[in-house]
C-alpha cells in the first residue's frame, strides 16, 4: 500500500483502504478500481490524500494465491513456510557458532521482504498466533516490522534487505541462552539472569563479527538495539548519534513487537498500547527521525479499524487529534465521539482490522 495524492492518482489504481468522510460515512471502498468519476469526486470533496495498492498486491503471485485464501490468510500461510527456514538458521548458530550467511540473505531477499512490502503486513502479525518464547518467530517478525519501517522511511531497495537482515539477526546472541532464560519474562529478571540477559548484545555482535561480509550495521544492530537516545539503555549506556541509524529502527521494531505480542506471564496489547508507548518516548529514549514516519504511516493505516473499550463500548478510529497526541479519536456512533486523549480512564482492549 502507498500513499498517493489525489491530484496525482490515475484511472486503473485499485484501492486500498476504504475512505471515510469526517461523519464516517463511505466514501469510496476498498478494492474500488478508480474511473476518472471517482478522481473527480474525490477531488470535489477535499479528500487530500488516499491509499492504493501497491506492485506486490497486484501481482499475478499474488492474486493466484488470494483466489484459494484471503489476504490475511496469504500472509500467514507465508509466514508460516518461511518460520521453519528461520528455526533452521538459528538451529545452525547454536550447534556450530557460525550464520549460514548467503541461506540467511537468500531468505531475506526472497521471502521476507514480500511479506514486508504488503501492505496490510501490520495487521496480519498481530493476528498470528504469537509464541514469543522462541527465538526465530521474534526474530522473523521483526525483521519484517523492520523491513515496513524503512518502506516508510524511504530507503532504497539495498538499505531495506540490509536493515531486514539486521532486523532478523538482532537477537543471534541468544542462542547461548539457557533455556529457562528464554522461557523467563525479561521484565522480572534478576541478579546473574539479568546480567546475562544484558550479555546477548555482545554475544551477538561477537557471533556476527566473524561474518567479514555482513554490514557494520548489522553486527552494530545487534550490540546496541537496546540503547537508548538518552542514555540510559545496554550494554554501554551508548547515547543520541553514537546508537547506529540501523539499530535504532530494530529498537522500535522490538517495542512495537514485544508490546503486541503474547509471551510468558505478558498478555499481548493492542497496536494502540504500541502507538502510545512510542508517541511518549519519541523525544527521550527513542529516536524521533524513526518515530515520526513511523507514527505518520501506522496511524493513518488504522483510520476505520473496529476496536472494543474497556466499558464495553465498541467503535471505529475515527482520527488522532493532532501528529503527537497518543490516543486516537474513536466514534461510537453519529452522535458519540470519544478522544481517548481526553478521557484517561478509558482503553482500548480489543482492536479488529478492517
Amino acid at each position: 500500500m502507498r500513499a498517493v495524492s489525489v491530484e496525482d492518482l490515475k484511472t486503473g489504481m485499485i484501492l486500498a483502504r476504504t475512505i471515510v468522510n469526517p461523519d464516517m460515512v463511505v466514501v469510496l471502498s476498498e478494492n474500488t478500481l478508480l474511473t476518472k468519476a471517482h478522481i473527480t469526486r474525490l477531488t470535489f470533496l477535499n479528500i487530500p490524500v488516499v491509499y492504493i495498492k501497491d506492485e506486490y498486491e497486484l501481482s499475478q503471485n499474488y492474486q493466484a494465491v488470494s483466489t484459494i485464501f484471503n489476504r490475511g490468510n496469504a500472509f500467514i500461510k507465508d509466514y508460516d513456510s518461511v518460520v521453519q527456514e528461520a528455526r533452521s538458521i538459528f538451529s545452525n548458530v547454536n550447534n556450530t557458532g557460525t550464520i549460514p550467511v548467503q541461506k540467511t540473505e537468500d531468505m531475506v531477499q526472497t521471502r521476507i521482504a514480500p511479506m514486508a512490502a504488503n501492505s496490510g503486513a501490520i495487521d496480519y502479525l498481530y493476528e498470528l498466533n504469537h509464541l514469543a518464547s522462541d527465538i526465530y518467530n521474534h526474530s522473523l517478525r521483526v525483521s519484517i516490522l523492520a523491513g515496513v519501517i524503512a518502506k516508510w522511511m524511504h530507503f532504497d531497495r539495498e538499505k531495506r534487505k540490509d536493515i531486514m537482515l539486521a532486523g532478523f539477526l538482532h537477537d543471534i546472541g541468544k542462542t547461548k541462552f539457557p533455556q529457562r532464560l528464554l522461557d523467563k519474562n525479561i521484565n522480572t529478571l534478576k541478579g546473574e539472569d539479568y546480567e546475562a540477559y544484558i550479555q546477548h548484545t555482545v554475544d551477538g555482535h561477537h557471533i556476527l563479527n566473524t561474518e567479514p561480509s555482513l554490514s557494520e550495521g548489522v553486527k552494530l544492530a545487534a550490540m546496541q538495539h537496546h540503547e537508548r537516545m538518552d542514555g540510559t539503555g545496554f550494554p554501554f549506556n551508548c547515547m543520541g548519534a553514537d546508537i547506529h541509524e540501523y539499530a535504532r529502527i530494530i529498537a522500535i521494531a522490538d517495542i512495537y513487537d514485544n508490546i503486541t505480542t503474547e509471551r510468558e506471564g505478558y498478555v499481548k496489547q493492542t497496536p494502540f498500547t504500541a502507538i502510545a508507548y512510542l508517541t511518549e518516548n519519541m523525544f527521550t529514549s527513542l529516536d524521533p527521525t524513526v518515530c515520526v514516519p513511523v507514527l505518520t504511516h501506522i496511524k493513518d493505516a488504522f483510520l476505520g479499524s473496529r476496536v472494543t473499550l474497556n466499558n464495553g463500548e465498541k467503535g471505529t478510529i475515527a482520527a488522532y487529534p493532532n501528529d503527537f497526541a497518543a490516543h486516537p479519536v474513536v466514534s461510537i456512533s453519529p452522535d458519540e465521539i470519544i478522544n481517548l486523549n481526553e478521557h484517561p480512564e478509558l482503553t482500548i482492549t480489543e482492536y479488529n482490522p478492517k
